[in-house]
């Protein structure tokens, strides 16, 4: 296990890592989740052994600390991740993010682009106020103080034992205000940045997710979209040879 102050205030991001070859993978978990749950299994497959490993857990999750007063934008959670990068000694790293995390490294890629080369986002939130189904809404559908009181447990039943599993271990006060900042977006928006960037871009949308908006834009900047058969949100989850082949480039 690793760490790097990401807040001036001795706070610590941490991660824990695999050796390898550079380019580095850098894997990023979204809202409520542990990056080692819904990544190590991809990262051990043979198809991607020999390449530098990183599973991060954004402040407020697993690992990492949780500071009463840090905001958990999705800016802030970008700074955090580039402060990892930046100890860990690292430019030019593949992003393996999902959800909310590919919301944070697009925002990572915008104000640090000399830190990223290749960004594999899976079903990452692209646009402000996501819909009522999405577990931000949930959230947010709080105050946070009433969240923190007692509302947290009563989004943990909502979200079911796996998602739970992850959940019940993140600060209920940076899981709110990470909702809140999801919710809020980015400055250019999260799709924006997406767009206009030149790196090499994937996009994985679950089949069961139902089709994804603005989809024929995003093709139209480079960004390669890949429908994922029978995988819903979770598709390192749901289909992981498919995930396994668009994070190796052989989808």
């Amino acid at each position: 296990m690793r760490q790097a102050e990401f807040d001036g205030e001795g706070s610590c991001i941490r991660w824990t890592e695999t050796p390898g070859e550079e380019p580095a993978r850098v894997y990023v978990h979204g809202l409520g989740s542990i990056s080692t749950v819904y990544h190590a299994h991809i990262a051990a497959r043979s198809e991607l052994a020999g390449r530098r490993s990183l599973f991060v857990d954004l402040p407020g999750h697993g690992i990492s600390d949780r500071p009463e007063g840090f905001g958990y934008t999705l800016e802030d959670h970008a700074d955090a991740l580039a402060a990892a990068l930046d100890a860990a000694d690292l430019t030019g790293v593949e992003v393996v993010a999902h959800s909310m995390g590919g919301s944070v490294a697009l925002v990572l890629a915008h104000r640090r682009p000399e830190l990223v080369s290749r960004l594999v986002l899976t079903e990452a939130n692209l646009d402000a106020s996501p819909p009522a189904t999405a577990g931000s809404t949930w959230i947010d559908a709080y105050e946070e103080d009433d969240f923190v009181a007692g509302a947290h447990a009563r989004v943990l039943e909502k979200a079911g034992p796996l998602w739970a599993a992850t959940m019940r271990l993140a600060d209920p006060r940076a899981l709110h205000r990470s909702a809140t900042g999801l919710r809020r977006g980015s400055a250019p928006m999260m799709r924006s940045i997406l767009e206009g960037l030149s790196i090499d871009r994937v996009y994985l949308q679950g089949e069961l997710s139902g089709e994804l908006e603005g989809r024929r834009t995003l093709e139209a900047s480079g960004v390669r979209v890949v429908t994922v058969p029978g995988a819903g949100h979770n598709v390192m989850l749901d289909n992981p040879d498919a995930f396994v082949a668009a994070v190796a480039g052989t989808e």
